[in-house]
């Protein structure tokens, strides 16, 4: 008698089990998570003889994700605003009628709705944030004042709207200037760096790298090094990747002493190509002066092209190419990044993803 009560226990149990599962299952809505990411890119167009070439139109560019074709969303030249292209623009999230979520889904959706329309008003803000990164190294005991001075001047030409940020480093990092349009501010952090220990620069390059990436817009790193890296654990194809996938050129301005180190050299060149940026080398204060006016030059004549990626199952690297359409553009060259890698839960700018601090970011 117990053990046919213990039978029927033991079934009525597993009845309640499989039966409760599944009245929860039906209870629990699915929650439809509404992710549109964005990739911006800076391209710069110059003829044979380096001169920028102006006036050209979204339709004048051919851009591929993986050789698949994407359509423009948003563009400008130089530091004018970006426009929106029509019927280029995907609708993010859903109504709760649509998706048919909870009332606490809607709430997200909608939240991600806001959040998107804010970092689409980001891209229409003119101009770039620029972070300037300077070698207080004790490489920099000779020239520091010229080097000062050069950093000084440029801060002063850089046209409004542009942010600022100015950070120095030796083997560690010195925010000496957060972000701001207030060129005071600025000049004051220039002005207050002193030349000090060995040179961590991709360490330091890294963290720079991590904070323009938490902004939409252009995002621009212009660093000057008086030397090479001696301090470093990070290696510098890291930084060259993140920055790469976030969408920050970077510009390197560095010294003689840079130059006559084949590795630096070689460095410095690979991460600025790979990023859309430039190397100058400059040989005295002259030459430092002529690299930061050039720099200037390409962030007012640089085309901002941003798009949202066709369906691709590829969740690693994506290579991108950029191309001119007509006959008479195919001479001119093109100077942008060549791919990105998509960033597991993070914001950056350079896929721009509806969130900051979310996977990705307007790379």
């Amino acid at each position: 008698m117990v053990r046919k009560h213990f039978v029927f226990l033991s079934l009525s149990l597993i009845f309640l089990f499989v039966f409760g599962t599944r009245i929860v299952a039906q209870e629990v809505e699915p929650h439809i998570q509404v992710n549109v990411d964005m990739v911006q890119l800076n391209v710069a167009v110059t003829d044979n003889k380096g001169n920028y070439i102006t006036g050209l139109r979204p339709k004048d560019f051919a851009i591929t994700e993986d050789r698949i074709p994407q359509k423009i969303s948003f563009a400008s030249e130089g530091n004018a605003p970006a426009s929106t292209l029509a019927g280029t623009t995907p609708s993010v999230g859903m109504t709760p009628s649509d998706s048919g979520s909870s009332p606490e889904a809607a709430q997200s959706e909608e939240t991600d709705r806001s959040q998107s329309t804010s970092q689409h008003l980001g891209l229409l803000t003119p101009g770039a944030n620029v972070f300037i990164l300077f070698d207080t190294s004790n490489y920099m005991y000779r020239g520091f004042v010229y080097a000062q001075d050069a950093i000084a001047d440029f801060v002063r030409s850089l046209e409004n709207p542009n942010k600022i940020a100015f950070y120095s480093y030796s083997h560690d990092l010195s925010r000496a200037s957060l972000l701001t349009s207030d060129r005071s501010q600025v000049l004051r952090g220039v002005r207050t760096t002193v030349a000090g220990d060995e040179a961590a620069l991709y360490n330091c390059l890294l963290l720079t790298v991590k904070d323009a990436a938490r902004y939409t817009g252009r995002k621009v790193i212009v660093v000057f090094s008086n030397g090479p890296d001696n301090a470093s654990m990070v290696p510098p194809e890291d930084v060259a990747e993140l920055a790469q996938s976030t969408g920050i050129v970077i510009y390197m301005i560095s010294t003689r002493l840079a130059q006559l180190e084949p590795v630096s050299t070689a460095v410095f060149e690979r991460m600025t190509k790979a990023t859309g940026g430039k190397v100058y080398f400059a040989k005295n204060w002259k030459e430092e002066n002529k690299a930061f006016a050039s720099i200037r030059d390409d962030l007012a004549h640089l085309y901002s092209l941003s798009y949202y990626p066709q369906p691709n199952p590829n969740r690693g690297w994506r290579s991108i190419t950029v191309k001119l359409v007509g006959p008479n553009l195919k001479a001119y060259h093109i100077r942008t990044r060549n791919g990105y890698r998509i960033q597991q839960a993070q914001a950056s700018a350079g896929m721009a993803p509806v969130t900051e601090l979310q996977e990705p970011v307007a790379k």
